[in-house]
């Protein structure tokens, strides 16, 4: 396996793709292509240690062998960050492309220059798996809607979302006595709430006016831990009701779609910082992609 970081921005260090490619399987499997969470702030969550646990648990494992037999590589985006009251910066002192000052779009900007240079470099076509983690789930959702996905000459067959949050407002509303969502939504998109719902992927409308907007793609799985003191468990019923939602009013038949609800274990970041989770939600999504017969499922 061979492992290299990329820049693809040139305006700050934290634009970077770290890919690790499979050379027996790199013209045929799939790309697991990973946004790590963080809240668009934590530079304590990046592309490394977030993609390393559950890659350790798909390379070393052998109940995982059938599923690696599919995967071509893995690529793991950095990202710009919003500012983090607990990890300060002067800005004066500090080397712009090092400083952590970023909002929307910003964030959904870089994952979509990200996919592009990975295109342009590997071109595998919608032959990779969109995998993101608490806003790295509100990441990868935001890169297939309409709105966002200029940039992006191929959407991924399927998207992995962990813990992802669909409804900023509604993250705000069910957290309404913790301040800290409140700054974090702020931090990331501003003070103005009526630009929330257009990037709250359970609430945006597609360029036809409907709500859940991602039209395209096979596959699309939301794994949530009952377990989670941070993201709600509303966040997880909400983006499964969207899609429900949006797929049935557009009457999306021309292609077999899955939509599956995948319980997952553990607090909101052991998913990923054990690794055993991640990897078996990317294992779980690897194993469905080219079965696809049906519309919905529910896992339990």
């Amino acid at each position: 396996m061979a492992t290299e970081t990329f820049k693809y921005g040139e305006d700050h260090d934290l634009q970077t793709v770290t890919v690790a490619t499979f050379s027996e399987t790199l013209d045929k499997g799939y790309w697991i292509i990973l946004i790590h969470g963080g809240a668009w702030r934590d530079p304590n969550v990046d592309s490394i240690n977030f993609a390393n646990p559950a890659k350790s648990v798909l390379t070393t494992s052998p109940e995982y062998s059938h599923a690696l037999r599919h995967i071509a590589a893995f690529a793991s985006i950095s990202y710009r960050l919003s500012s983090h009251p607990d990890h300060p910066q002067d800005q004066s002192s500090t080397n712009p492309r090092e400083y952590r000052s970023s909002a929307h779009p910003d964030h959904i900007n870089d994952v979509q220059a990200a996919l592009a240079f990975l295109q342009a470099k590997y071109g595998f076509g919608e032959r990779y798996i969109l995998v993101g983690h608490s806003c790295g789930g509100t990441l990868a959702f935001q890169s297939v809607m309409g709105r966002f996905n200029a940039g992006v000459s191929h959407g991924p067959i399927a998207v992995l979302s962990l813990a992802g949050i669909y409804d900023l407002k509604l993250l705000r509303d069910t957290h309404k006595e913790i301040s800290a969502y409140q700054d974090i939504v702020e931090g990331a998109f501003g003070d103005d709430e009526t630009a929330w719902d257009v990037v709250s992927p359970a609430v945006a409308k597609g360029a036809d006016g409907v709500e859940g907007g991602w039209t395209a793609g096979r596959c699309a799985i939301l794994a949530y831990s009952p377990m989670d003191s941070l993201v709600d468990a509303t966040q997880w019923e909400t983006m499964n009701s969207a899609l429900l939602d949006g797929w049935s009013k557009r009457q999306s038949r021309e292609k077999s779609r899955l939509l599956a609800m995948l319980p997952l274990e553990g607090d909101h970041d052991e998913c990923w910082e054990k690794g055993g989770e991640l990897a078996r939600a990317i294992a779980f999504t690897v194993g469905r992609v080219p079965e696809v017969t049906h519309e919905t499922e529910s896992i339990s």
